[in-house]
């Protein structure tokens, strides 16, 4: 069996990750230009000022792409280089990078599948409250507005969030993303309705305004499990998937909340605002949702916890995988001795991959869905100049086997997403960790160079995935 003709073969990246640039043409000030800064926040203090200077070359990186067999490129844009103070005045040369960059896709028949927001968000409305306030949610309209407008004639594919929960979870809970805060529940879930709210008026808008193309979100993706047969381990897992998936998947594809979990917010004082207003419109953007983007890397196997621990604090374990206690306290994660894992404790399974894809599918029905991100991190051996990730082959290959038997089961995933198309700026790990098919020597200029998995992968879209 091959992969269908209309199956899209991808890579992906994002602004601040491969951009830099990030003081030039006009552009304002990020959240993460600053938070960047504070020491401590960045492994070795790393910062996207250059990050991989994908911003001067973008012709050189989209014809490593061509030459690659890219059906399609996920970037992101930065909200920051269009609008810099993220409302106001829109800067005409960020609107000619993206035009430009677009352009050359299309040139090399690549097409572009853009997210709007992948955490850079413009820092005057950080320090204005973020997320929290109705500024930043009324600019996300207008910014969200303006792209469909510039770029629309040519990009089709349209993503509004990208991981929600990580960069909330992260800012407000964990304290390893702006705005930094640590156990700030309230604020947390709070702030994951606006940005819902956010993404189904931008939807809602999309759809009235008559613009062409296909619009979505995408989740992290991280199927609960129990991780033996105790039943105390199962209700741990049903507990997981609430919090941890169908928190963030019911109300942009149902447009409601779990009762299970507004209960369980409202015991504990944590309970958002949520009008009638606000109900009716997620309500009439659920349907109108064209596709869900999913970033899968790893399953979780919980038990229940039993223990006072709580969960470290630091940015490895923010990062990390398998071994902490939940965020709310009601589980853990823990490695099983018999599965694989990666050199940063995340677990390496295709096959969770397929069973959570129908999990989505008995929730929701067969949505279209993009695997939006799935990839290795791993620090690539150089062996006599030459970069032989072959853990990486083999962990792509793997999941790919899982996505084509999903397909042949009769799952409508669309489309397939490496993360990375390019070794690219970690948030929070600098560059020790690589997940790119195209490597960038950082003690030669950012010389580009084609690892392995280039040419692997390569084949793989030529002969549209056969003999996967």
């Amino acid at each position: 069996m091959k992969f269908p003709e209309s199956f899209l073969f991808g890579a992906a990246s994002a602004s601040y990750q491969v951009e830099g640039a990030w003081d030039e043409d006009g552009k304002g000030v990020s959240n993460w230009d600053v938070f960047s800064k504070i020491e401590g926040k960045t492994y070795q203090g790393t910062n996207g000022d250059v990050a991989v200077d994908h911003y001067h070359r973008y012709k050189e990186d989209i014809a490593l792409m061509a030459e690659m067999g890219l059906d399609s490129y996920r970037f992101s844009i930065s909200w920051p280089r269009i609008y810099p103070n993220g409302d106001g005045e829109v800067n005409p040369k960020g609107i000619e990078f993206y035009n430009n960059l677009i352009d050359e896709c299309i040139k090399h028949d690549i097409i572009p599948f853009v997210t709007l927001y992948h955490w850079d968000l413009p820092q005057e409305l950080e320090k204005n409250g973020g997320w929290t306030s109705q500024r930043t949610l009324k600019a996300f309209e207008q910014y969200a507005d303006t792209c469909f407008a510039a770029f629309g004639d040519r990009v089709k594919h349209w993503i509004t969030f990208n991981e929600t929960v990580v960069f909330v979870r992260h800012g407000y809970i964990f304290g390893a993303h702006p705005p930094g805060l640590i156990n700030d529940f309230k604020n947390y879930y709070q702030v994951l309705h606006n940005v819902f709210l956010t993404h189904a008026k931008v939807v809602l808008n999309f759809k009235n305004s008559g613009y062409k193309g296909d619009i979505g979100i995408t989740h992290v993706f991280s199927p609960a499990f129990p991780a033996d047969d105790k039943q105390s381990s199962k209700k741990a897992a049903d507990h997981a998937n609430m919090f941890d998936t169908f928190l963030y998947y019911d109300p942009i594809l149902k447009g409601t909340y779990p009762e299970y979990v507004l209960t369980h917010l409202k015991q504990k004082g944590y309970d958002f605002e949520l009008s009638h207003e606000d109900q009716e419109i997620l309500l009439k953007a659920a349907p109108l949702n064209d596709f869900i983007g999913i970033n899968y890397y790893q399953p979780m196997r919980v038990i229940a916890n039993d223990s006072s621990a709580a969960r470290e604090l630091s940015r490895e374990a923010s990062t990390g995988g398998a071994g902490a206690v939940s965020y709310d306290g009601v589980y853990q994660t823990v490695k099983v001795p018999t599965l694989s894992y990666t050199k940063w404790g995340w677990e390496i399974s295709p096959e969770a991959l397929l069973d959570g894809l129908h999990l989505l599918k008995e929730q929701y029905g067969n949505i279209p869905i993009y695997i939006t991100e799935n990839g290795l991190g791993d620090e690539d051996p150089i062996i006599d100049g030459e970069i032989k990730d072959t853990a990486r082959i083999e962990y792509i290959e793997e999941h790919l086997k899982f996505v084509k038997k999903g397909v042949s089961e009769g799952l409508d995933i669309q489309g397939y997403f490496a993360w990375s198309v390019i070794d690219l700026l970690s948030w929070l790990n600098g560059y020790k960790k690589q997940y790119g098919f195209i490597y960038v020597d950082h003690a030669d200029h950012l010389n580009r160079k084609k690892k392995d998995s280039f040419y692997w992968y390569q084949n793989v879209i030529a002969t549209r995935g056969e003999n996967i």
